[in-house]
This record gives C-alpha cells, structure tokens and sequence, in this order.
C-alpha cells in the first residue's frame, strides 16, 4: 500500500502460484511489469531520488507499466552456468503514460528474457531484452511498441562487501508509438531513450554515485532532454539511508533546470 496526497492505493497485490507443471511460476493480481530493469523496482530500493528522464518520459514515470494482469515465468536450459529466465505477461491495458485500454479487449503485452552469469567470486553481469505493446490515449485503434536492453555489472568482494562495492547500470529504451499529427493525419513517433549510473560504496557509512540522461519524447521525438546526476548518500545504520542529489537537466527548447533534491529512507520489519 501507498499513502500519498492522492490518497491510499494498492501499488502491488497479487497470488504467486509455485506448484505449476514445466517449471513455470506464475502470479495473478496487481503488479509492476517485468520492462526493463528500472521498471520493475519500488522507489525505495532506487539509488536515486528520482527515476531517469527515460523512465519518465518513454515508461509512464514513477508507476510506469504497473496493471492488473498474469505473469508466467520459467528458468530456461543454458550452458556454462548461465541463468536463463524468461516472462510473459498480460496486463488490463491501464497504465497512465503508456497504454489505454478503452475497449474490453485492449490488452498489453510484455515479454523479458534475463541472462545473469557470474564472472568472478566478485562480479557478475545481468543482461536483459524487454519487449512491451499496447494501446495508446489516443484510441482502440493506435498502439504504442516499447523495446528495452538494460545490463547490470556488480562488484562485490566477498569479505569486503558491506565496506566496498560498486554496481554500474544502464537501460537503452526504444518506443513506437502511433497516434494522429496536428492535421490530424495518423503518423508514427519513434523516440529513444537512455541513462548510465555508476555507484561506489566508499566504507560502511557513505556511498557516492552519478548518472547521465537522455530522452526523446513519446509524443514528440524530436524534442530530446538530456541532462546527469550526482550523488551522495549516508548509512546511519542498515535500516536507514540520507541521500542529497544535484540534478541537471537540459529540457527541450534550451529551458535549464537545476535542483537539489534530499531523501530520508527508512525500514522497518522482517520484510520492511
């Protein structure tokens, strides 16, 4: 649940079956869809304050592709010790930014393959492809096409961990999206979009970060923002995280913004 100005929601609700024949895992109910990496995660497990220019402006911001729906999972045969996992999911069609639905039958679809392989005791690589389709605002007949590669790489020493690490991501998001020009005649945005990050833990307590934007926009792809992120966070305790962020951003048509941003975490409970 959520408790915000808006009031109280259901962010994640959901039945996880584990006993299905072939290996498959599925759950029904009210979810974060598995597009992408960024996609799938709660603001409070972000190393930012906020989500990248991508996410806001191609992915539908903080909710991004969250529906109703069913998910199905299986890990998959691979050589060499790689993971292999691969998801398909159908949603309702209703996530605000990105699909419509306006008739009963208007669905989204999602689709991930995850490729994880560790490479040392150390580090280790997850790789993934994302595929989203739907329906736009605009109406039944105009759809919106969402393709996502996110790689992670992760360093962490084993005796060393909770002193030094470092995680490095980055997310490329391309998006199709049909919809009617200012004469009203059908036409086809094609946007991308994209962010880098890397983050070091420099001891116990504090942790340092940076990330680089840029975006076309759905509506208009040749408006691009662009801009980058530095960050730094302080550990009073496993439980609690203060983080201050400096924000650049470049917005399309020139117009600059710079911000401060501050974020208090805390947790509380076995699973907090």
């Amino acid at each position: 649940l959520s408790f915000g100005e808006s009031g109280v929601k259901v962010e994640e609700g959901y039945l996880t079956f584990t006993s299905l024949p072939a290996g498959l895992v599925a759950k029904a109910g009210k979810f974060r869809s598995a597009f992408g990496k960024v996609n799938t995660l709660h603001d409070h497990v972000l190393t930012w304050t906020d989500r990248p220019l991508v996410t806001e402006n191609l992915v539908g911001g903080d909710e991004g592709i969250t529906d109703a729906g069913l998910s199905i999972t299986r890990i998959l045969p691979a050589p060499g010790g790689l993971f292999l996992e691969a998801t398909a999911q159908a949603f309702r069609g209703d996530s605000p930014g990105v699909f419509t639905s306006t008739q009963r039958g208007d669905a989204s679809l999602v689709g991930h393959l995850r490729a994880y392989k560790d490479l040392t005791d150390s580090t280790n690589l997850d790789l993934g492809y994302s595929y989203a389709r739907g329906h736009n605002d605009v109406g039944s007949a105009y759809k919106t096409q969402l393709h996502d590669i996110d790689a992670t790489f992760r360093w962490t020493p084993l005796r060393r961990t909770i002193y030094h690490n470092f995680i490095a991501r980055t997310e490329f998001i391309w998006s199709g999206r049909n919809q009617l020009s200012t004469a009203l005649v059908p036409e086809r945005q094609s946007a991308f979009g994209m962010f880098a990050s890397g983050d070091y833990r420099l001891n116990r307590r504090w942790t340092v970060g940076g990330r680089y934007d840029r975006s076309g926009q759905a509506r208009d792809a040749n408006l691009i923002d662009t801009g980058f992120s530095t960050l730094l966070t302080y550990w009073p305790s496993e439980f609690s995280q203060v983080r201050g962020q400096y924000r650049f951003t470049r917005y399309a048509g020139g117009r600059d913004a710079n911000e401060l941003l501050f974020q208090i975490l805390f947790s509380l409970g076995a699973h907090a």
